[in-house]
C-alpha cells in the first residue's frame, strides 16, 4: 500500500504539470488559431492609411511611388567645411518593402546606402504657425541593420524655404525650426528635441537641446524593430517624448532646455578685476613662530629596541630553508642545457620547534624622540578678507520671453543624415495639431505593424513564457511539477528492492522464481512452505496430501499453498 500511495502521490503531481502545461499550451494554440485568421484577414484589408486634409499639414505613408517622387525633392547642395570627395548630398533613397514583410502593401522610404550624406525634402500642405494650438509631428524608424553610428531624426525647416528650388539647395546650415529624432555614435544614445530660438531683443538664434530622456535607449538601436516617435509641443510652452506610444521625455521649454531660453537679469562685470592686494587666505603661517632648540629633525622614526633580547633555544647557524632531501633530478635534466640542478627549498624541519633560525637581529621600536620636520603653526589672517567675485551688474541682453512656444514657422520638413548604417526606413510621417489625429493615424499604420509582427514571431513557447508572465503562478506550478517529475523518474529507474518485494509479500501477486536461484535454496524454501502435520490437521485436513503435490509440466495451472494463512501466494510450480 505504501508503494501503491506514493505511485498515486506521484501520478497527480505529474498531471498538475502536464495540466499547467496543457493550459498554457492551450492558450497558444488559441492564439495560433486567432493569428491565422486575423493575419489573413489584416493582409486582405490593408490599404494605406487615409486622412482628411483639414486635419494635418502633412501626412506621407511612403506607399504611393509616384506621389512620392512627385513631391519629395533630393538635395544637390555640398556640405561645407569637409573634403570635397564626400561633401556631396550623393545617398540614395529608394521607395521599398520592408527587409521583414510586413503587409503587402506597406511600403517606406528607404535610405540604402551608407557612410554618404543624404538629404530630401518636402513642402508642407500648408504652413503651421505657432500660435494657440499643439504642435504634433510623429513619424516611424526601422534600422534594419541596426544602428553603428549616425542619426535617424528629422528636421522641421523654417519659413524662408518655400519652394522646390529652396529644396534642393537643403544642407546641414539650412535653417530649421525644430530638429527631433535618434541619434546615436559609440555608446552615446540621444534623442534629440532641439528648438532654435530667436532672441526677441536682437535677433539672434540659438539653439536650445532638451534634458535627455528618462529611459535607456539602448534597444531601439539594435533590436531592428519599427519604432514611432512622437513629439508634442503645447502652447502652455509644455513637451512631450513619446517611443511606441510611451512617454519617455517631458518638461517645459523655460524651464527643462540648455542653454535655457531666458537669460540671467544680472552677470558678472567682465571689466571688473581683482585688487592686487586682495588677500583670499583664511589662514597663514604665524611668523613669531621659531623652531624649538631641542627639535631634531634628523632623529630617526625608528631605533632598535635596546631591552631586546635574543630567545632561548634560537638557532643561529640553521637556515630557514633548505634544500628538499626527497627531491631527486628529472631523467631528462641536461646540465648543458638547463644548467646545474638544485633541489626545491622546503622549511627547516628544525626551525619548527626552536624558537628561530638564522642570524637575529633585534627588533625595532617607534623613536621617542622623533618630532619630524618643524612646521611653524597656523593663525588667522588679519588681512583676510573673503573669496573675491566680480561685482554684479544689469545683463545689457537681458530679456524674458514668456512664450517660447511662438516659434519661427515651419514651411517644410526633411531628413539631413549621415550614417554608418545602410537601409535605415522612415514611415507614416504626419504633421497635426491634433493629438486625437496623430492617435488615430497611429493605430492605423503602427499600430497594426506592431501587433501582426508579435503575431508572425511569437512561437508556441514565446506565447507560453508570455502567458506565463501575465499569471506568475504558472511558474510555481512547473517548478514543483518539474521537481516532482524528476523525483518520479529517479524513484521508478532506482527505487529499493526491498520495498517492491515487501510490497509483493504483502499482496496475493505472483512472486516469480529467480531463474539463477540455486536447488539448495529453492528446497530449503519449499521446505519452510510445505504444510506442518499440525496444518493438515487444522480446518484443511481434508485436503489429500497429494494435491499438493505440484506437477512438472509447465502448463500446469497455479495452485494455493495451504496453510500459509495471511502470508499466502500463488507460485508457479518448480521444474524437477
Amino acid at each position: 500500500m505504501a508503494l501503491f500511495s506514493r505511485r498515486v502521490y506521484l501520478f497527480g503531481a505529474l498531471l498538475v504539470l502536464v495540466s499547467a502545461t496543457g493550459v498554457v499550451h492551450a492558450d497558444s494554440e488559441d492564439a495560433d488559431d486567432e493569428a491565422t485568421v486575423e493575419t489573413v484577414e489584416e493582409e486582405n484589408q490593408y490599404v494605406s492609411p487615409k486622412i482628411s486634409p483639414e486635419k494635418v499639414y502633412l501626412a506621407e505613408h511612403f506607399d504611393d511611388e509616384a506621389s512620392f517622387k512627385k513631391k519629395w525633392v533630393k538635395s544637390e547642395a555640398k556640405k561645407q567645411g569637409v573634403d570635397e570627395n564626400i561633401a556631396k548630398y550623393d545617398g540614395k533613397w529608394e521607395i521599398q518593402q520592408p527587409s521583414r514583410k510586413i503587409f503587402k502593401e506597406d511600403l517606406g522610404l528607404v535610405l540604402t546606402t551608407e557612410a554618404k550624406h543624404a538629404a530630401i525634402s518636402t513642402l508642407l500642405d500648408k504652413p503651421f504657425e505657432f500660435k494657440d494650438k499643439p504642435f504634433i509631428v510623429q513619424y516611424e524608424v526601422t534600422m534594419q541593420e541596426g544602428q553603428n553610428c549616425g542619426g535617424a531624426y528629422i528636421k522641421l525647416l523654417s519659413r524662408g524655404t518655400n519652394t522646390k528650388a529652396d529644396l534642393r539647395k537643403f544642407y546641414d546650415q539650412t535653417p530649421y525650426t525644430i530638429m527631433f529624432g535618434p541619434d546615436k555614435c559609440g555608446n552615446d544614445n540621444k534623442l534629440h528635441f532641439i528648438f532654435r530660438h530667436k532672441n526677441p531683443k536682437n535677433g539672434t538664434i540659438e539653439e536650445k537641446h532638451s534634458k535627455k530622456p528618462s529611459t535607456r535607449l539602448d534597444d531601439i538601436y539594435k533590436d531592428k524593430e519599427p519604432h514611432l516617435y512622437t513629439l508634442i509641443v503645447r502652447p502652455d510652452n509644455t513637451f512631450s517624448i513619446q517611443i511606441d506610444n510611451k512617454e519617455v521625455n517631458s518638461g517645459s521649454l523655460l524651464d527643462d532646455f540648455t542653454p535655457p531660453v531666458n537669460p540671467p537679469e544680472e552677470i558678472d562685470d567682465p571689466n571688473d578685476k581683482k585688487p592686487e592686494d586682495w588677500d583670499e587666505r583664511e589662514k597663514i603661517v604665524d611668523p613669531s613662530a621659531t623652531k624649538p632648540e631641542d627639535w631634531d629633525e634628523d632623529a630617526p622614526a625608528q631605533i632598535i629596541d635596546p631591552n631586546a633580547v635574543k630567545p632561548d633555544g634560537w638557532l643561529d647557524d640553521e637556515p630557514e630553508m633548505i634544500p628538499d632531501p626527497e627531491a631527486k633530478k628529472p631523467e631528462d635534466w641536461d646540465e648543458e642545457m638547463d644548467g646545474e640542478w638544485e633541489a626545491p627549498l622546503i622549511d627547516n624541519p628544525k626551525c619548527a620547534a626552536a624558537a628561530g633560525c638564522g642570524e637575529w637581529k633585534p627588533p625595532t621600536i617607534p623613536n621617542p624622540n622623533y618630532k619630524g620636520i618643524w612646521r611653524a603653526p597656523l593663525v588667522t589672517n588679519p588681512n583676510y578678507r573673503g573669496k573675491w567675485t566680480p561685482r554684479r551688474i544689469p545683463n545689457p541682453h537681458y530679456f524674458k520671453d514668456d512664450h517660447p512656444f511662438r516659434m519661427t514657422p515651419i514651411h517644410a520638413v526633411g531628413f539631413e543624415l549621415w550614417s554608418m548604417s545602410p537601409m535605415l526606413l522612415f514611415d507614416n510621417l504626419i504633421i497635426t495639431d491634433d493629438v486625437a489625429v496623430a492617435d488615430q493615424w497611429a493605430r492605423d499604420t503602427f499600430v497594426l505593424k506592431k501587433a501582426k509582427i508579435s503575431r508572425d514571431s511569437d512561437s508556441v513557447v514565446d506565447r507560453a513564457l508570455k502567458y506565463a508572465g501575465d499569471n506568475p503562478w504558472v511558474y510555481a506550478v512547473v517548478i514543483i511539477g518539474s521537481f516532482l517529475l524528476v523525483g518520479l523518474i529517479a524513484y521508478a529507474c532506482f527505487g529499493s528492492k526491498s520495498d517492491v518485494e515487501a510490497d509483493i509479500k504483502k499482496t496475493d501477486a505472483v512472486a516469480e522464481d529467480d531463474p539463477h536461484q540455486s536447488d539448495a535454496e529453492e528446497e530449503s524454501r519449499e521446505e519452510l512452505e510445505r504444510p506442518s502435520k499440525a496444518d493438515l490437521e487444522g480446518p484443511t485436513a481434508d485436503v489429500e496430501p497429494e494435491n499438493l503435490v505440484t506437477s512438472t509440466e509447465d502448463t500446469t495451472p497455479l495452485v494455493d499453498t495451504d496453510g500459509a494463512g495471511d502470508g499466502q501466494r500463488k507460485r508457479k510450480p518448480r521444474k524437477e
